[in-house]
């Protein structure tokens, strides 16, 4: 190799650091799973405040409110009262939504407080998990909100920015959780009333336990419902049901439970027969996977 090539070898950039590698199920081992699935592909708007584990992060900060978006779509704001605001819908998009989400913790931790980052690090192979910065014991408390008040909670807001947020509130799609279960939660799609439940186990053991009850005639809530097929999203997946006109979130809670107990029922590892074969491929093709 001459001098010139070697010069050359020697004086070119760096390469960039390659994206998190692909994980499917970003959010394993964290307590309440279910939850984190719901947060980062289902819910319009909602919060959850988690404890970080000590000195995990710069400036000693003591916990972090994941949110599911923020304005402008930014992943994160460090607050003037120093509080740290992250969003699960929002920012890197590596292989690892987990390391994403990090990788936004740490670099709200950094910032100055009063700044909104638009766009945080890309994360990385050596970027933390999500797992290594929280110190969670038990799934956290997530909580439903109506609008994105939790925007702007203590601060006044002059007209353009009131009706920027008026605007952002009237696109929330109405949500509430159906009590008693970890991570279903009741919608209005147009004037429909549907539910949605993020399923604890892994999707295709989950897809499995659905066909046994397709084929056997109970993967509906009871009369005038309909399963209309499924989400897959971080490796969990999430049924969707169209409901009987005006039920409420209180209205499927008991149907919930006991469809919750037949599945519970059906989750096991005998060979499906023909018929809940059959019952799987038509439940693969109302399937959409969210990534």
């Amino acid at each position: 190799m001459g001098k010139a090539s070697r010069k050359k070898k020697d004086t070119a950039a760096p390469r960039a650091p390659r994206p998190a590698a692909y994980n499917a199920r970003p959010f394993r081992d964290l307590p309440g799973e279910s939850q984190w699935v719901a947060m980062a592909e289902l819910l319009p708007a909602a919060t959850v405040t988690v404890p970080l584990k000590a000195g995990a992060v710069e400036g000693g900060a003591r916990e972090v409110t994941i949110v599911t978006v923020l304005p402008m779509a930014w992943p994160a704001l460090h607050r003037a009262d120093g509080t740290l605001l992250v969003a699960t819908q929002g920012g890197g998009q590596s292989g690892d939504k987990s390391r994403d989400l990090a990788s936004a913790i740490l670099a709200a931790a950094a910032a100055e407080p009063g700044t909104p980052l638009p766009q945080v690090p890309m994360a990385t192979d050596a970027t933390p998990a999500l797992q290594d910065l929280l110190d969670l014991t038990s799934a956290p408390e997530v909580m439903v909100h109506e609008g994105f008040d939790f925007w702007v909670e203590g601060q006044e807001l002059d007209a353009a920015g009131q009706e920027s947020l008026a605007r952002a509130n009237d696109s929330v799609l109405p949500t509430a959780k159906v009590d008693g279960a970890d991570a279903a939660y009741w919608c209005l799609i147009g004037d429909r009333p549907h539910v949605r439940a993020v399923l604890a186990e892994d999707e295709d053991e989950a897809t499995n336990a659905l066909a046994r009850l397709w084929a056997a005639g109970t993967a509906a809530l009871g009369d005038g419902t309909r399963l209309l097929g499924a989400f897959r999203a971080a490796g969990l997946l999430i049924p969707v049901w169209e409901l009987a006109d005006g039920t409420d979130a209180d209205g499927v809670a008991a149907p919930l439970a006991e469809w919750k107990a037949r599945y519970a029922a059906a989750l096991t590892d005998a060979p499906l027969t023909p018929e809940e074969r059959r019952a799987k491929a038509g439940i693969l093709n109302r399937q959409v996977t969210l990534r």
